[in-house]
Parts: structure tokens; sequence; C-alpha cells
């Protein structure tokens, strides 16, 4: 569910970069180290990219589980596959130990949204600092960031803590309906969250950063039930379902813009069966955000109130339904003062500065993480990328470094610090 960042205005870079110049030393060898890793990332990238895994995809996204899983196990940890609650879909959780305080988890997802086949349309291919391919950034590069910034960790010999738990989500791009219970339980048996949704590419937004905040999501239904009849022989007889869903569709279109918190559109409508009938039945989809608790009830109240307003079919009966999926991420004090921590790693290097998104109209994970309430979250920890659910989705290949540089030094920093 993705995730169009905002565009930082000029003033808030000035003011990123401003606070960003208080550096601290960096951490030399682990910077080494990050430079050193480049390589083995993008050999990771380019082997999860040719690996299509479309949410529907079930044997890709378990070629890309085998790889995640067998990379986990060279790092030490213990793992397992555990299948969706509601599909053959695998998670791979990896476990690993050590003497500290800490027990933070990291979480990204190996699902993508493009169809089976794109990679003949849409190669992966290297064009100057960008990396090409589906699912590129989004999120096969939070997978590599994970792997390779534990491994980065490693080199420098950190035990300082007591678990890092990695899950790899596989329903992601489709609202983790199979998954989401697993992450909130698990969040709620650690400190901190890291999730690992790219963050907008420099070219774009003109600086990295974090996310703040993430909108919920929800399904509202719009059903029209009507009265059949001959189209050719008896069409006054029929009450037109698909028109009378057409009238509601147009009459709410922009219901939402009065309830704070909520965005509404409808994308899917289907309506009759055959061509010389009178439709008898036809039911609307609409994608729904949401980023106050109570949003969906109040959208769910509108519509139905303003369906009820008036009719251009008699005889018609209009149904409204609203199915909440995920729901929303704030980061919260707590969050804001993780991701200060976080910019004040990133100024290590060379000043360097991590802007912070206020909010994205996507989802994510991050979401469930912060169900329960228990850890701090912080999201958009991946590599720099855009294209997100479109045409030619890269990553900028100089982010890998920073954001190598950034869990390391996070994961250092809060072992010493939970």
């Amino acid at each position: 569910m993705k995730k169009i960042l905002l565009k930082p205005c000029l003033a808030a870079v000035a003011l990123a970069l401003s606070m960003g110049a208080s550096a601290q030393k960096r951490d030399d060898a682990v910077f080494a180290a990050a430079q050193a890793a480049q390589a083995a990332v993008i050999d990771t990238l380019q082997k999860l990219v040719l690996i299509e895994s479309g949410s529907a995809n079930i044997a890709g996204i378990a070629r890309v589980a085998d790889f995640a899983q067998a990379r986990l196990n060279a790092l030490g940890a213990k793992t397992e596959r555990i299948k969706s609650t509601n599909s053959d879909r695998a998670i791979v959780k990896g476990v690993l130990t050590g003497k500290g305080r800490l027990k933070v988890m990291l979480i990204a997802h190996m699902d993508t949204v493009y169809p089976e086949g794109i990679l003949a349309t849409q190669p992966y291919k290297l064009d100057g600092n960008r990396l090409y391919g589906p699912g590129i950034a989004d999120d096969k590069g939070g997978i590599a960031v994970i792997l390779h910034a534990l491994a980065v960790l490693q080199s420098q010999g950190w035990n300082d803590f007591a678990t890092v738990t990695v899950l790899f989500n596989s329903d992601e791009e489709i609202g983790s309906g199979g998954s989401g219970d697993l992450i909130q339980s698990l969040a709620a048996e650690h400190d901190v969250v890291l999730s690992y949704e790219p963050t907008a590419a420099k070219s774009m937004a003109k600086v990295e950063g974090v996310l703040l905040s993430a909108a919920g999501t929800a399904t509202a239904t719009m059903e029209v039930k009507g009265r059949a009849s001959h189209a050719g022989a008896a069409p006054q007889e029929g009450r037109n379902a698909l028109i009378e869903l057409s009238h509601q569709m147009l009459a709410t279109e922009h219901i939402a813009k009065d309830i704070p918190g909520a965005q509404l559109n409808w994308t899917h409508a289907q309506g009759g069966l055959v061509r010389n009938q009178i439709p008898e039945s036809a039911v609307a989809t609409a994608d729904v955000r949401l980023l106050q608790p109570d949003a969906a009830d109040k959208l769910k109240a509108a519509l139905i109130a303003k369906t009820q307003e008036s009719k251009r079919v008699p005889d018609t009966h209009v149904h409204i339904k609203m199915d909440v999926g995920r729901p929303p991420y704030v980061a919260g004090e707590r969050g804001m003062a993780l991701a200060q921590r976080a910019r004040a790693i990133y100024a290590e290097l060379d000043g360097r500065a991590l802007f912070f998104h206020p909010v994205t109209g996507g989802g994510t994970d991050a979401g469930f993480a912060s169900g329960s309430g228990k850890a701090v979250v912080l999201e958009s920890l991946g590599l720099a990328g855009w294209g997100f659910h479109a045409r030619d989705e890269y990553i900028e290949i100089d982010s890998i470094v920073p954001r190598l540089y950034l869990t390391a030094r996070l994961l250092q920093d809060l072992g010493k610090q939970p």
C-alpha cells in the first residue's frame, strides 16, 4: 500500500539541513563496512528483483522467502516459516540473540503489486545512479537493507541486544489481512520496531527521510438492488441498478472532504450480466484512507445519509458497507524522539540531512506494529526510490551506504540506551 510521500518545501529542507549541521563524529569502521557492502547489496537487489513476487504469485513469494530465510540462516538467526492465516503465503521470521537488553524487530515485505510477467516489459537495469526493477524500492530494497545492515553489525562484533527479530511479510500490498495480527502481537514483545518501506528519492524530495505517520486503510462497498427486465421488450418494467449506482457514485465522489482524517476514491464498479437485460444489481468499491480513529464510522454514516437523500431510479435500494483493514501509523512523541536519534546519526555523514515526512496516504505495516502501543515504531528506513506502484520503479544507488549506516548505527545506539 503505497506511499506517495509529500515533497518537502524548501523551508523544510533548509530546516532539516540546519538541524543536521551539528554532527557527531562519524563511526569510520561502520562507514567503511557499509561502503564495502554496497556491491553485495546491489547483487542482492538484482537477485530479488529477478524473482517476480506479486501478491497473487504464491510460488514467487515462496522463492523470495527461500532466499531471505537462507540469508538469515547465514547470519546465525533461528528461522521459521509462518503460514499466513488466510492463504498459503509464507511469512519469514528470524531471531538473533545477543548479550544486551534491547528487543528490536525489523520488518519489510516480500510481495509487490506487479503482475506475473512484468519483467518482460520492465526489466532490471542500471542507468547512472538508478537501479530499475519491479518492486526494487517497494520493498525489496527494504529486505536488502535489513540483511546487509545486520551483516555490517556482525562484522563489528555487535551483540549489545537481547533479541533482534526480522519479519518479512508476504501480503502487505493487499492489506496484510493474513499477517497483521502476527505483526501486532510480535511488536508488543519488543521495545522498538523499525520498518523498511522506501523513502522518497532525492530526485523527487531533495533529501532522504523517515516517515512519521501513514494512513489506515478501509474498503467501502456500495451495493444497489433493482429489478431485472427485458432490455428490448420491456425496459420500463425494470429498475436499472447500474444507473442508480452511477448516480450515487457521482453524488458521493467528494463526500470525504468534510470528514477530518478520511479520504475516499471509487476505484471499481460492476453491474449487469448480459447486454439485453436491465441489471438488477450493481456494486462499487472505494479505496478509503484513514488518519483518525473515528473517521471510518463518520464516513460510513455520511455515505448512508447521502445515498438515501435522493434517488435517480425509483424502487432501488442502496446498501453501504465499510470494512476497516490496516490501522493508521502515528509515530507520536516516542517515535519522534527515535526519529531525532536517527537524524543525529545521519548528520554524522558530513552533516547529511534527514527529513521527517509528516504523512502519506499509503498504508504500511507500521500501523499494525503500532497497534499495541508497546513498541516505539519508525517507518521508511529503506532505500531512496520512486515509481512505487507505477512504471519504471527505481532506487538511488547513492542511498545504499547511508541507509546501511543509519540502521547499523541506530541499532548500536539503541543497544546502549534501549
